[in-house]
């Protein structure tokens, strides 16, 4: 990030390539939707160049990254609760699949497996998506992103007890919600 402060657009590059599909990922587990998750990623990375010149490397450059994210996440999922869309009914098509859900990995190609993980994909879908906002972008971070409860802490704003707690009440829930899955 230093490169890019400096000027070097293939560093910007770099990064990007580096860090877009992590920001789509953490996006996409919030909304389901990869359509919006590809936008906003572009706006993490859009905020990022124009704030190059500012940037102050205090902290890893990817807890800064998600940083942006996280409060880009927060602020779209409160102006989408204040447009009150109302989804229409799903075609056929649309139904069998439009590209909204991730790639299926090349070990999970035969047609059983496939439903099998899907709905399990959707049992852990619900169940997270019970959980209060702040627990559910901790559980995101933590173990999808494989980032430690300090760095969690750094990007919303909160102490490290506070992310452990955050996290221990979460694995909570999530376990009396799948309990009857697993």
């Amino acid at each position: 990030m230093l490169r890019v402060a400096g000027g070097d657009e293939s560093a910007f590059e770099q990064l990007v390539a580096r860090y877009q599909d992590r920001v789509v990922g953490f996006f996409f587990h919030l909304l389901y939707d990869r359509g919006a998750a590809e936008d906003l990623a572009q706006e993490v990375f859009l905020r990022v160049f124009r704030a190059r010149e500012r940037y102050e490397p205090t902290a890893r450059f990817s807890t800064w990254l998600f940083r942006i994210a996280h409060n880009l996440a927060i602020n779209e999922r409160r102006d989408t609760s204040r447009r009150r869309e109302v989804p229409l009914a799903l075609t056929e098509s649309a139904e069998a699949g439009t590209g909204d859900e991730m790639p299926a990995e090349k070990s999970a190609l035969m047609p059983t497996r496939q439903f099998d993980t899907q709905e399990l994909r959707d049992v852990v879908r619900k169940a997270l998506d019970q959980l209060g906002e702040r627990q559910k972008t901790v559980v995101l971070l933590h173990k999808f992103e494989g980032m430690s409860c300090e760095d969690i802490g750094e990007i919303m704003g909160l102490g490290t007890v506070a992310v452990k707690s955050l996290l221990s009440r979460a694995r909570i829930r999530l376990r009396d919600s799948l309990e009857k899955y697993l």
